[in-house]
């Protein structure tokens, strides 16, 4: 029988009278599960990768919503600017186009629409401007698989023009 250290009793398997119980060091593994993190690693990381990518997709869309939004916002307060219907048309195209460049986002496809509606109603009489952006965002430089090369954002909003100016 083995010797051991005054104090320290040999530890038994269960239910075993003869094999003492071997301690592992932590942070060790058999021989075959070695490399296994790698492996499963390797075989993550194109689904990483992926949701990585549908992440930075989902937050440009989002983005260029807002972008679109403000670009609207600004377009309908400079449209309630002008003075008659076609130079208010003409403000606000000028301004959804200088507020989106400003942003850095570059619409394949622009399109501001004017409701001239309020511009026809009596002085005195309270009215609004109604503008509408169209942008189509490409997204064709992220190549993720199911996200569509170009998506159409559309934002409204309605300013009021003064009651009490000549039109």
């Amino acid at each position: 029988m083995t010797q051991h250290p005054p104090g320290r009793a040999a530890q038994l398997h269960p239910g075993s009278t003869s094999a003492p119980l071997t301690r592992r060091r932590p942070g060790r593994r058999r021989g075959r599960q070695r490399g296994s993190v790698s492996l499963e690693l390797a075989a993550l990381a194109p689904a990483l990768l992926l949701l990585l990518l549908l992440t930075v997709a989902a937050m440009r869309i989002t983005l260029a919503g807002a972008q679109v939004d403000g670009a609207a916002r600004d377009a309908a307060r400079a449209a309630s600017l002008a003075r008659a219907p076609q130079s208010a048309t003409a403000a606000a195209q000028h301004s959804a186009a200088r507020t989106l460049a400003g942003q850095r986002l570059t619409c394949a496809q622009l399109t501001v629409t004017v409701d001239p509606a309020g511009f026809a109603v009596a002085a005195g009489t309270a009215s609004t401007v109604g503008v509408h952006v169209t942008c189509r965002v490409g997204l064709g430089d992220l190549a993720v698989p199911g996200v569509p090369g170009s998506t159409t954002m559309t934002a409204g909003y309605t300013a009021p023009l003064d009651p009490y100016r000549a039109r």
